[in-house]
């Protein structure tokens, strides 16, 4: 048996989950953009005491390790450590657009998923996954346009989904191009890869591992 705790902060919704086997046990979500600096902790608590499960009955904690938001990563990966190294249990970190792509893949009925998280502007954190979920092109920060995707669309149906797709809808405007609405990261969908990683034992050296950024950080400047 495996309690592993998982944590998801790369968007603009913050959540945790318990799950057993891959199983979900319990959920909590937050759709209060930046609210993860206060509000993951008493959201981790909250999660132990609904399931009425001690924090030492867990095996392992898996994180979402980007790409997305710079300090939402920063937040989730570094509470993650925290709680690997008080819990001595490993840590395991898996793909945001992984899981991303994992919430539609069963009832996808396009030949190809393509997973978006905004990035701002016209740009887009994407990649190409099939619906078994084996990813066909790399983790990417793209701006679109008229022609992004242009040569798979020529042969394949994509389906676009994510809180980055909305606002590419008008410009992906290809028939091969099916977009879903109202779908969102949530550390609800990380139960059963992350126990697949378990069973594997692929955990992260903490002492080293840093969540997937894609850019560099860049600080806005106060205007006066």
């Amino acid at each position: 048996m495996a309690i592993i705790l998982s944590i998801e902060t790369s968007t603009s919704v913050c959540s945790a989950a318990l799950h057993e086997n891959g199983k979900i046990v319990e959920v909590k979500e937050l759709f209060t953009p930046q609210s993860a600096a206060s509000q993951l902790a008493p959201l981790i608590e909250d999660i132990f005491s609904s399931a009425k499960i001690s924090k030492q009955a867990i095996n392992a904690i898996a994180v979402s390790s980007g790409p997305g938001s710079y300090t939402g990563l920063r937040i989730g990966v570094a509470t993650a450590k925290g709680l690997c190294y008080g819990l001595d249990v490993p840590l395991i970190a898996i793909d945001s657009l992984l899981v991303l792509a994992s919430t539609v893949n069963d009832i996808a009925k396009t030949d190809l998923l393509c997973p978006m998280i905004d990035a701002r502007r016209m740009e887009v954190y994407c990649s190409l996954f099939t619906t078994s979920l084996d990813a066909i092109e790399p983790t990417q920060a793209k701006i679109i346009d008229s022609e992004s995707f242009s040569e798979q669309l020529s042969s394949h149906s994509i389906l676009f989904f994510g809180d980055g797709a909305a606002k590419c809808k008008s410009t992906l405007n290809h028939p091969n191009a099916v977009f879903f609405e109202d779908v969102y990261l949530s550390a609800k969908n990380m139960g059963n890869i992350a126990f697949q990683k378990y069973l594997g034992g692929k955990f992260e050296d903490m002492t080293l591992f840093e969540p997937n950024y894609l850019k560099e950080f860049i600080a806005k400047t106060k205007l006066t």
